[in-house]
């Protein structure tokens, strides 16, 4: 998995930071890009009425996030160039802490073998374009513990934490692209 790891870079940090808009933004740059789990899996169980959702079985929506993340992955090893990945399985770590539950041990295992690049772009909490919608229920206050909860993780995890100004989208890729061609080819 490693020789890929440097291909592919993490944007990360809370709900309503501007993640997804600027992971979008790289796309339509030319960039590869791997879409975020959670709000796709939200929508599916909504859709067939399951309950792998963060509000009725948060350990089974956990399990679907980490199976996407390693599907995205392998799909990502196919791309050429820079893929950029709307979260990562550490994200996941970070969730289970966040709300209390324990990490089993094939997750940590899945982070030690799925390595992305080893800088990870974080969005910092962004009150101004912060909004709830029928996937995001969280609040504010959880969009910043959820931020400090992946400044944690992904540090723990040894990745090397960018980030990301509260800038226009345009003025964003140019930031992550700037800071990307910095790096060296070898991964974390």
């Amino acid at each position: 998995m490693a020789e890929h790891s440097h291909r592919f870079i993490v944007l990360t940090g809370g709900p309503g930071s501007g993640k997804t808009t600027l992971v979008a933004a790289l796309r339509m740059a030319g960039f590869g890009q791997s879409a975020e789990a959670g709000r796709s899996i939200i929508q599916d169980q909504v859709l067939i009425g399951g309950a792998a959702l963060p509000w009725k079985d948060p350990c089974a929506y956990a399990e679907l996030m980490l199976s996407w993340e390693m599907r995205s992955y392998r799909e990502a090893q196919a791309l050429p160039g820079l893929v950029f990945f709307d979260r990562g399985i550490p994200d996941i770590i970070g969730y289970l802490r966040l709300i209390g539950r324990s990490v089993p041990e094939h997750l940590s295992r899945a982070a030690a073998i799925f390595r992305y690049n080893r800088r990870v772009f974080i969005a910092p909490p962004w009150p101004e374009i912060f909004s709830q919608d029928e996937e995001r229920k969280q609040s504010l206050v959880e969009a910043e513990e959820t931020y400090r909860s992946m400044i944690t993780t992904y540090a723990a995890c040894g990745y090397e934490l960018v980030e990301i100004p509260r800038l226009p989208v345009e003025e964003r890729v140019s930031f992550v692209v700037e800071k990307v061609a910095s790096l060296s080819p070898s991964g974390p």
